[in-house]
């Protein structure tokens, strides 16, 4: 797997081992999760889930599987979805843009496609906001990963999935229309960056 050199070397100076103790027992569930399913051989996959499927989750699927690529976990899918469709946010795209990501704009409807590439040899992953049951996503066997607490309340009840695993991320919304929002965009996709990297080490091959 042959990850873009940007991304790569800002994958490398993450510090993994920066957040607490009770940080990591949260991203537990999906370290266990994951090295379940490879220990019976069997696909794994990951829907990260918020609100509206515009920032947090988008996030947490790019980052989640660029890290299963980095680290060489085999048979890897990541999806994302909403309890409602929305759009992904402009900043999400350009912030990962800025990180290294290969990024393209497919359409110019209200709920934009994107191609977000993180390797030169494997297929984009393609960002657009969608529910969580969209026939994009996986419909069995595959674990809901809450990332808002808006999601997890609204969402009691994930059908076909396998294991709800709750980790939350402050919204970043909260810096929309402030000069702040690049920066606060760039902190929040750096936590789950770090985060991610943390469970993906963390697996047994």
């Amino acid at each position: 797997m042959k990850i873009i050199v940007p991304i790569k070397k800002y994958i490398e100076v993450l510090d993994a081992s920066s957040f607490s103790e009770e940080r990591k027992e949260t991203l537990q569930p999906l370290v266990d999760f994951i090295n379940n399913k490879i220990l019976q051989k069997q696909p794994i996959q990951l829907n990260f889930i918020c609100t509206h499927n515009s920032r947090r989750s988008h996030f947490a699927q790019v980052w989640a599987q660029t890290m299963a690529a980095y680290f060489n976990v085999p048979n890897m899918q990541c999806f994302s979805g909403g309890t409602e469709a929305t759009a992904l946010f402009p900043m999400v795209a350009t912030t990962l843009e800025n990180t290294g990501f290969k990024v393209s704009k497919e359409s110019e409807n209200n709920n934009p496609v994107y191609k977000i590439s993180y390797s030169e040899n494997t297929p984009p992953i393609l960002g657009f906001s969608k529910k969580y049951d969209d026939e994009a996503n996986p419909q069995k066997e595959f674990a809901a990963i809450m990332t808002c607490s808006q999601a997890d309340a609204g969402c009691p009840f994930v059908a076909g999935s396998e294991k709800r695993i709750a980790i939350m991320y402050e919204d970043p919304k909260v810096s929309d229309g402030t000069p702040l929002q690049q920066q606060v965009y760039q902190e929040r996709s750096k936590q789950i960056a770090t985060e991610m990297k943390y469970v993906f080490s963390q697996i047994n091959l």
